[in-house]
């Protein structure tokens, strides 16, 4: 199994924007095909919706929504668009006084949508959601300077900060996910991210793998899915020996189809499919950047 079968799943299954993101991790396309896929879960008022979340699939513009298009847009490197800024600035309009994010916003239409979107309350700010956008907002920030300088960057990162900062026990395994990700990612900017890392070390058990308490059964979210790139500084406070023992969990996952499963409940039949591609387009980068492809 390799990178031909992977290609092979998502021509059959996969959605256009995961489609071109493998296009461009692998050097069959380009980042401007990336962002010509992302234009179409853009919403005019510059954020994004139309189940670019799978199990979101409401039209609004949404936090998570702007999770995913910041994603695309930092997988574009080097290619930039004036879209980041646009999409910074829908995200100040909806951010909360505290500096935080809800964890979504109101939806109309709650067809295929799952049930922690829709009740969730939008007065209230989410550390899980704001981490995980401040942190693809720092991935694009790196070759941005428009996104690096933006206020957004700053005031959503301060709060995730003091949020980590405040945790006493193991959070929610996506809110510790994120909040890793997050700190990892600013590293490179914040002089305070060794100490937060420090202090995130502390809630990750050795292996990596944290389970997801009321999830799916088995849901897990692993060691890669904290810290699946080569070099950064998270991987200071992991071991080699776990690192390999989860790259070969994610080599062995590839399924006969030439795609990944996942283990987390889906909630519409198009969101299943579409998690399979974007989860192999997730691996099929692990793999590649640790030279196993």
């Amino acid at each position: 199994m390799g990178i031909d079968q992977a290609r092979t799943f998502l021509t059959a299954h996969g959605r256009q924007l995961d489609r071109r993101r493998l296009d461009a991790l692998t050097g069959a396309g380009d980042g401007h095909a990336v962002l010509a896929a992302l234009e179409a879960y853009r919403n005019a008022d510059g954020g994004y919706g139309w189940g670019i979340e799978p199990d979101l699939r409401a039209p609004e513009s949404q936090p998570a929504g702007a999770l995913h298009a910041l994603e695309a847009m930092a997988d574009a490197e080097p290619v930039t668009t004036a879209r980041a800024v646009e999409l910074l600035d829908w995200l100040t309009s909806v951010t909360l006084p505290d500096g935080g994010l809800p964890f979504a916003l109101p939806v109309a239409d709650a067809t295929g949508c799952a049930p922690f979107w829709t009740q969730a309350d939008p007065r209230a700010s989410s550390l899980q959601i704001t981490a995980a956008v401040a942190a693809q907002a720092h991935r694009l920030a790196a070759f941005d300077a428009d996104a690096a300088t933006h206020p957004w960057l700053t005031r959503a990162t301060e709060y995730c900060f003091a949020r980590i900062r405040d945790l006493d026990e193991r959070p929610f395994a996506y809110v510790l996910s994120f909040a890793v990700q997050l700190v990892d990612a600013a590293a490179d900017t914040r002089p305070e991210a060794p100490a937060l890392l420090d202090h995130l070390a502390t809630f990750v058990p050795a292996d990596g793998a944290v389970p997801v308490e009321g999830g799916a059964e088995g849901e897990t979210l692993y060691l890669l899915d904290l810290a699946p790139r080569p070099g950064r500084p998270v991987r200071k406070l992991v071991s080699e020996t776990a690192v390999a023992t989860d790259l070969d969990r994610v080599a062995h996952g590839q399924r006969a189809d030439g795609g990944w499963t996942v283990d987390f409940d889906s909630y519409s039949p198009a969101a299943a499919l579409e998690w399979r591609g974007y989860t192999t387009v997730g691996n099929t980068a692990i793999l590649l950047r640790h030279n196993l492809w």
